[in-house]
């Protein structure tokens, strides 16, 4: 059957299964949204307040839900306003499908208005993208655009559909989504024994966990590994979930804001297996003294991640949930009890700790885990908010933790909340900001009001740009450049101005009752919680420093 651009795209969002797209209109794609309210009962589109919004809201909608996540946007300044978004995605491996459309083909490379080179703009932060001139390849284009997305290692995908392509016909055939494609086990017999071989000689193996993990689906498999090699557990912030946080195995993240246990226990180990970790600088620290004393073992999908950071010992290409199928059927129980012993006697002396009569942001984070039963999808923007957030919230299940690892984006967070309560209604969905993320796209409080999306946002409110502050105050003598954000701004105020619950809380009792109202809402709610200028994320690795070289400010005092 002949039906234009724009009717072809729906038809093929719908093949995919698409239920929810995040967007903003304009001239260029008008044709795309006057077929998208044809058809509103079928997909649902969510009017965001700025496209950066509608990116983040498709990235968090996409690792919430392990679907591809849809965006769009209108041609020049509304395509450009999804490059953060796009870029965060790229950075963390998350599977989203970027829509624009542009100006006539006929008017291309000719400075028109609201013209711009999208592709060319993305080419560095997609894994695929394209430019559909012809609307006889736009279905196919469509279709090969959400298998790149989410084959083998994920990714955003961009199509920029100029605006006469979406009114011109074509013939069009409903095709049934291919499944995308699994990477398989890239490694020889005689390579997979090598790796068992480290293993199986192993005294001191500890297992370092990766949003790979996470992505692959392999919490079941790695959960078992686990069991089998009898080794202790630390991951990344992107690894949050995949091996439960309250296991007695866990020793908590690894890195510049890791425990002391994790840290010393990698730098005493004389095995790490690195289960989908790219060894990114803010986990290794000091490069040349990273796991100095062990053979490294890495499993992951992209072969480019071996001995691009840390020169490795040996490499398993392939998904990981089948890998680790495999060495669960091949390896024998191990006992590693002495070295167990050890680490929890480093988690026993080393705890993570606070002040215990303020509100911090520790205490908030933890009674949000204590009022959520840790049943919560838990999203953050960048900054001490969001170290606290993975030090102490327990994630028992993997794409629990939603948050821009990669590129840092501050003002991700409730974009990402939107999508991802849009995608898990059921689930109570916890934005963690800090004010100065919050101010970057508090504007799209407004969209949560406008389409009834019941998050609740949580503003750690010091007054200050935290994370620079506190390296202003480690490493900079106290000079708090631009840093500070004393000014007459009331969130409480504003999320009230926007049509949400305001609630501001100055102690430990006003925030635990607030939580519990929000909780009881169904409305979009912002929590002004005030906490002092000067705390600080403990521990910490100075830049350029060894992991084992982690302070606290028990340290600091001494």
């Amino acid at each position: 059957m002949q039906l234009n651009g724009a009717e072809i795209l729906i038809e093929c969002l719908k093949e995919q299964g698409v239920d929810t797209v995040f967007g903003y209109p304009g001239g260029a794609i008008l044709n795309v949204y006057d077929e998208l309210y044809k058809h509103r009962d079928e997909i649902r589109h969510i009017l965001t307040s700025h496209e950066q919004g509608a990116s983040h809201a498709a990235d968090g909608y996409a690792r919430a839900t392990g679907k591809v996540g849809v965006c769009l946007a209108t041609s020049g300044p509304g395509a450009t306003n999804l490059v953060t978004g796009i870029a965060t995605a790229y950075m963390d491996s998350i599977p989203i499908v970027a829509v624009t459309c542009n100006v006539g083909v006929s008017l291309l490379g000719k400075d028109s208005f609201q013209e711009i080179d999208i592709t060319g703009i993305t080419m560095p932060i997609t894994k695929y993208n394209f430019i559909v001139k012809d609307v006889a390849d736009l279905a196919d284009t469509i279709r090969k655009a959400f298998r790149i997305a989410k084959s083998g290692r994920p990714g955003p995908v961009l199509i920029d559909i100029p605006k006469d392509v979406t009114a011109n016909k074509a013939d069009y055939e409903p095709k049934k989504p291919e499944e995308p494609s699994r990477a398989g086990v890239q490694v020889s017999d005689e390579e997979m024994e090598c790796a068992l071989a480290m293993i199986r000689e192993s005294k001191r193996p500890v297992i370092f966990v990766g949003g790979g993990a996470v992505l692959s689906g392999a919490s079941e498999e790695l959960f078992e590994f686990a069991g089998k090699v009898d080794a202790p557990v630390t991951d990344t912030l992107m690894g949050k979930g995949a091996f439960p946080g309250t296991d007695p195995r866990y020793t908590g993240m690894l890195g510049m804001h890791g425990t002391k246990a994790s840290n010393y226990s990698v730098s005493e180990c004389d095995l790490l297996i690195v289960i989908g970790a790219r060894f990114s600088d803010r986990v290794t620290g000091n490069t040349e003294t990273f796991a100095r004393n062990a053979k490294i073992l890495q499993i992951d999908i992209d072969p480019a991640e071996m001995n691009k950071n840390i020169i490795i010992t040996q490499g398993i290409e392939g998904d990981i949930k089948d890998v680790l199928k495999i060495l669960n059927e091949k390896l024998e129980q191990q006992d590693h009890r002495d070295w167990l012993g050890k680490v929890e006697e480093y988690k026993e002396k080393y705890p993570l700790k606070y002040h215990p009569d303020m509100l911090t942001g520790p205490f908030i984070v933890e009674e949000i885990y204590r009022q959520t039963k840790g049943e919560a999808l838990i999203v953050t923007e960048v900054g001490q908010h969001q170290m606290w957030a993975a030090q102490y919230y327990k994630y028992t299940k993997p794409r629990t933790l939603l948050t821009s690892g990669g590129l840092g984006t501050m003002g991700y967070g409730l974009g990402a909340s939107l999508g991802a309560k849009a995608g898990c209604p059921d689930k109570t969905v916890i934005n963690i900001a800090g004010d100065g993320c919050f101010r970057m796209n508090m504007n799209e409080i407004a969209t949560a009001v406008r389409h009834n999306i019941p998050i609740i946002q949580v503003v750690v409110n010091n007054h200050v740009l935290g994370m620079v502050r506190q390296w202003q105050d480690l490493f900079y003598d106290e000079r708090y450049s631009a840093t500070v954000l004393r000014d007459a701004v009331d969130f409480v105020k504003l999320a009230e101005a926007m049509g949400a619950v305001g609630i501001r809380a100055e102690s430990r009792q006003e925030f635990s009752a607030a939580l519990e109202k929000a909780l009881t809402l169904n409305r979009p709610v912002v929590i002004d919680c005030q906490i002092d200028s000067d705390d600080k994320v403990w521990p910490m690795v100075a830049p350029g420093a060894s992991i084992s070289d982690a302070f606290d400010e028990e340290d600091m005092a001494r």
